[in-house]
């Protein structure tokens, strides 16, 4: 076991931040728990952050670091589109994985005015819609970070299917823990660790977004189909963007 898996580890690696290429070496066949005690150790709780969707796999991330440190921030982008399911299985979660700083991220007012009066911009230009609900809200959100956690996984496919476990995103390092997860082992957590499921997967929505922006999977269709469905959209930019 190398020191950032440590199980010891309880602070931040002193002096400059490895390389991205380097952490990902040491951490390519690590367990999801042991990614997020690394980077934990990496750079410490005040200077990581995790990312979530509250979504529909969201729990199973969400369990893993709560189970190494429930302190951890959490931001969630609340874009003003969501399901009011979305927003009620946040809250459950926060209870049932005792999650104490979870940081609900809005879209800037004067963009949204300036932008988007109508609200039909989901429609018209989705890309820019994400832009000024997602990307650039969580822009603002990890500035004080020098790294975030969030849940992608290779088996999504498209962009996601040859992502590292830790790669360089500007002058951050991005843990993906859960990148070589499979859905069963996605599975096995959420059954073992009795974790609530998202109101919306009885409905048959197998990836849950934004209302306009979201729709029902078929049992023969990739779970991810239902996004942007009709578009060739596949990703709304926050692991796109150029970070600062």
């Amino acid at each position: 076991m190398n020191a950032l898996t440590n199980q010891n580890c309880t602070g931040a690696v002193a002096g400059t931040l490895p390389a991205a290429e380097e952490l990902d070496r040491a951490l390519r066949d690590a367990a999801p728990a042991e990614i997020v005690k690394a980077a934990l150790c990496t750079v410490g709780r005040e200077q990581l952050a995790l990312v979530s969707s509250f979504g529909t796999e969201s729990a199973a991330l969400l369990k893993v670091m709560a189970d190494v440190d429930p302190a951890i921030p959490v931001i969630f982008l609340d874009t003003g589109w969501l399901f009011e399911e979305t927003l009620a299985y946040r809250d459950t979660l926060i209870a049932a994985l005792g999650l104490r700083d979870v940081r609900s991220v809005r879209p800037a007012e004067e963009a949204l005015s300036r932008e988007d009066p109508e609200r039909d911009l989901w429609f018209s230009d989705p890309d820019a819609c994400c832009r000024i609900r997602k990307v650039e809200p969580l822009a603002r959100a990890l500035k004080p970070f020098s790294a975030w956690i969030n849940g992608r996984k290779r088996f999504q496919g498209g962009l996601r299917a040859a992502i590292p476990v830790v790669e360089q995103d500007g002058g951050r390092l991005k843990f993906n823990p859960f990148a070589n997860v499979s859905r069963d082992e996605i599975a096995a957590i959420f059954a073992q660790s009795q974790l609530p499921r998202h109101p919306l997967i009885g409905s048959g929505y197998l990836s849950v977004g934004c209302m306009p922006c979201t729709s029902r999977t078929s049992s023969d269709e990739d779970a991810r189909a239902g996004r942007w469905r009709g578009r060739p959209k596949t990703e709304c930019g926050i692991h796109t963007m150029k970070a600062s």
